[in-house]
């Protein structure tokens, strides 16, 4: 069982296959998805990896947050959710994934959380079809009809499909395939829509009706096409920094001599202009 992602929903767009054939796709990026921490049997007792995405100010996070970023060597993360696992697919923790990790043609579970609608009736709710538009049926063709029974049980049962909040739940949409991946810009396009508003956070997951294809990456891409922010900083170490810096400075002098040159030519000519006029 290999682990989800965290992906932010951009929209909504379309792509034309080579029959010239549209495909109505959602456009999913990653954003510095990195593995923040494990969970292993002997410590949890279950194997899981936490993924964390985006970015936060670190004022922003409360203080054992920041504990498990400074100790996961990430920075602030401003969304996180954990994936169980087996055992043979747990990620090294500060790796970032990237949309390799789904392939083209797969099939993906997505989960989110829905737009929400307020305050809604029967009909737009629950489908209902509403009473009667002519005879019988006085300013209330819209209503659910009927709740209760007779004196006994003499009350409504919990769960009764009625008017109430609707929307901004927990949503999950099954078998959604994958259209195309992009690695370089973290992209991922699913066909069809997926639960949630512009900007909002989706978790996706392999389909648990669906066979797995036989060149999924196992227990992620390998491959990292697109470096984070924070491997470039540990990779920089102080020498690098100080030999960027002395070249800096002899790239700023040598330019200073140049001009310098340039300024005492242009003075020692329009100096010899002048005795040539006053020679005259």
């Amino acid at each position: 069982m290999r682990s989800g992602i965290i992906a932010k929903k951009m929209g909504m767009t379309r792509i034309f296959n080579d029959d010239g054939q549209q495909i109505p796709v959602t456009v999913l990026r990653l954003e510095k998805l990195q593995v923040v921490a494990q969970k292993t049997v002997d410590k949890d007792g279950y194997f899981a990896v936490k993924l964390g995405a985006g970015s936060v100010k670190a004022k922003n996070c409360n203080k054992s947050l920041r504990g498990q970023f400074s100790i996961s060597k990430v920075e602030p993360k401003r969304k996180l959710k954990e994936f169980r696992v087996s055992q043979d697919n747990l990620i090294d923790i500060g790796k970032e994934i990237n949309a390799s990790h789904y392939v083209e043609g797969q099939y993906v579970d997505v989960s989110g959380l829905s737009i929400g609608k307020g305050f809604a009736g029967a009909m737009k709710r629950h489908n209902f079809s509403g009473l009667r538009a002519s005879h019988g049926v006085s300013i209330s063709h819209r209503s659910h009809g009927s709740t209760g029974q007779c004196q006994d049980p003499g009350r409504v049962f919990k769960g009764k499909k009625m008017a109430g909040h609707m929307g901004d739940c927990n949503v999950t949409i099954q078998n959604l395939r994958v259209v195309k991946t992009d690695p370089e810009k973290g992209i991922i396009l699913i066909k069809g829509a997926v639960p949630g508003a512009k900007g909002g956070w989706v978790t996706l997951k392999d389909a648990i009706k669906k066979k797995l294809p036989d060149n999924i990456p196992f227990p992620t891409a390998d491959e990292q096409k697109t470096d984070s922010t924070i491997n470039n900083l540990s990779t920089n170490s102080p020498e690098t920094f100080t030999n960027n810096e002395s070249d800096n400075e002899s790239t700023l002098e040598n330019e200073v001599t140049e001009t310098g040159t340039e300024t005492s030519e242009a003075s020692n000519t329009k100096n010899d202009g002048m005795d040539q006029k006053n020679e005259n």
